[in-house]
């Protein structure tokens, strides 16, 4: 295994231009400690370059991310001056579509009692991942419009499942819990509402849980699901559904966690070149004050180093932003009085300090 990564930058837009530079620094100090080293290359591409000449994604960009970069970090994407954005939906759907990535990976991990806003929960109550098909379903952008603009307008939206889509995520999500030797997975659906889609995910799901004796697997209707993630989170080790369940499911299991400026992802393609990112959005509302979260950012940074394969490297940046919400080094939206960049800097800091100690064990 090489020790230099090719790792491409697009921090986007909004606050993205702010986490993101503070990320590559904990991923520097993080590689420092362990002799390996990322060679990053910035891309532009966002609301400022489309809106100077027009380019979103350029159309070689998918084949060069896969030929010459190892993993690619990202911000997020986002611009008022971009009412449609339609730069964002070509930019990062245009990804994990044309790269293929079909696992969308959010764990939803409580780092302190305090920021979880259910009652008498602590850590180890909420500590889940949900996985996301995350190239079809309701967002394939198949559909149409009749009669738009008028008293008759029909709107049709469909929500495309495919046997291959299918039967990935759910294998992914066993894998990985084979691996994690976590013991519970929950397979999440509509179908007794959508039964032709849904009941794919049903056969399937029934066909290769039967691989996997040693993993206690259950399904559960979506509607129910939600429920029981607020009522009793521990329950649950894996979730894996369809795209827009996960969205929904992995978004209230980051609330459950202390919030979106907690949350990372990742946008994977098992062996080949996988998308890593907060979950936050731009927020244009708050770009430019140094107060955005950088913690969702870092810990996709630390997803994207286990994804290489450096799993002390990415240790290191966990351990580090646990310490930092322990020790109240954090930004206003946690109750801290750092700013984004101060604080990626003391991150930076502690990962090496920690980094050398380890070293010199």
């Amino acid at each position: 295994m090489t020790n230099t990564k090719r790792i491409a930058v697009i921090a986007g837009d909004g606050i993205g231009k702010e986490v993101t530079p503070t990320t590559v620094k904990a991923l520097e100090a993080a590689c420092a400690a362990g002799g390996k080293q990322l060679a990053f290359t910035h891309f532009d591409w966002g609301a400022d370059r489309f809106l100077r000449d027009g380019t979103t994604l350029p159309h070689d960009a998918p084949e060069m991310l896969r030929r010459d970069f190892d993993a690619i970090l990202f911000g997020a994407l986002g611009d008022p001056r971009v009412p449609s954005n339609q730069h964002a939906a070509d930019i990062l759907l245009g990804l994990r579509f044309k790269l293929d990535l079909y696992v969308n990976a959010r764990p939803c991990v409580l780092f302190d009692k305090r920021l979880t806003p259910l009652r008498d929960r602590n850590e180890k109550d909420v500590n889940f991942i949900v996985f996301r098909e995350n190239t079809e379903g309701a967002y394939a952008g198949i559909g149409g419009n009749f009669k738009r603009d008028t008293p008759d307008e029909v709107a049709v939206q469909e929500d495309v499942n495919t046997r291959k889509g299918v039967e990935r995520i759910i294998r992914y999500a066993f894998e990985y819990a084979r691996r994690k030797k976590l013991k519970r997975l929950c397979m999440s659906d509509k179908s007794n509402a959508m039964t032709y889609g849904h009941g794919l995910w049903q056969r399937v799901w029934t066909e290769v849980r039967k691989e996997y004796a040693e993993i206690e697997s259950r399904h559960l209707y979506f509607d129910t699901l939600t429920m029981e993630m607020v009522r009793d989170p521990s329950q649950f080790d894996v979730i894996v559904t369809c795209n827009l369940f996960g969205d929904i499911a992995s978004d209230l299991g980051a609330q459950l966690s202390g919030g979106l400026g907690l949350a990372p992802s990742g946008n994977i393609h098992q062996g080949q070149v996988s998308l890593f990112e907060p979950v936050h959005g731009s927020a244009p509302n708050i770009a430019g004050k140094n107060v955005a979260n950088p913690f969702g950012s870092a810990l996709a940074g630390a997803m994207m180093l286990e994804y290489l394969g450096w799993e002390r490297e990415a240790q290191l940046i966990d351990a580090a932003v646990h310490g930092a919400i322990r020790e109240g080094k954090t930004t206003p939206d946690l109750g801290g009085k750092f700013g984004t960049k101060e604080l990626g800097d003391w991150l930076a800091e502690r990962i090496a300090k920690h980094g050398l100690a380890g070293a010199g064990a």
